[in-house]
Formats: C-alpha cells, sequence, structure tokens
C-alpha cells in the first residue's frame, strides 16, 4: 500500500483517503481514494500505480474504466484503488459509503 500511497502522491493526486475495509467486508483490506484533476492526470495516475504494484511484486491488476478516465478502478486482491476526476468523485461519494470523511468535509453533528 505505500508504494500506491507514494505514486499518488508523486503525480500529485488530489484528497488521497485511506480506508481501512479489514472487518467491514471480504472484497478487500484496504481502499484509496484519489482525484485527478483531469481525465489525462487520472490515467497517468493509474498507469503509475499499476506499476508500483506490479515493481512491489504485486500480480497484475485488474482496472477498469481507462477509455473515459472519469472513474478508474484498480482492483489488487486486498487492495482497491479508485481515481475519480473531482465531479464524478463528488457525485459518488464512496467514503460516506464506508462512514469516512473527505479531505476538507466535516460530518454533521447530529
Amino acid at each position: 500500500m505505500r508504494a500506491v500511497l507514494t505514486a499518488l502522491d508523486d503525480l500529485k493526486a488530489e484528497e488521497i483517503v485511506s480506508i481501512d475495509l479489514a472487518g467491514k467486508t471480504s472484497i478487500a483490506d484496504w481502499m484509496i481514494v484519489a482525484t485527478g484533476r483531469s481525465t489525462t492526470q487520472v490515467s497517468a495516475l493509474a498507469d503509475r500505480v499499476v506499476r508500483a504494484l506490479k515493481d512491489a511484486g504485486a500480480p497484475t491488476p485488474a482496472v477498469e474504466g481507462l477509455p473515459a478516465c472519469d472513474w478508474v478502478l484498480i482492483d489488487a486482491g486486498d487492495l482497491i484503488v479508485h481515481l475519480f476526476r473531482p465531479e464524478v468523485r463528488q457525485f459518488y461519494n464512496l467514503e460516506k459509503m464506508w462512514g469516512v470523511d473527505r479531505p476538507g468535509e466535516k460530518r454533521a453533528e447530529a
């Protein structure tokens, strides 16, 4: 996971969030959500993440969404990475589903 976070940081991904899924679901242990400012940056982030996973010795991950690069999903088994353009990330708001705040957002008090 550290290699993926470093790759995202190196290419200036925004609002990087790591979500611990252990005990919450069987699909993965960790989810990383990050934003790219454009489809070009999302594509570059996806390429860099895949390369970082391979360099770390992980099997080749499954990648979906590359043609449009609005939302790219990288499934590396125990780690899932979601890369979004800002508008698409705001629309789907995956962090809310997992009970995590996006950077800069505060949860409303009941």
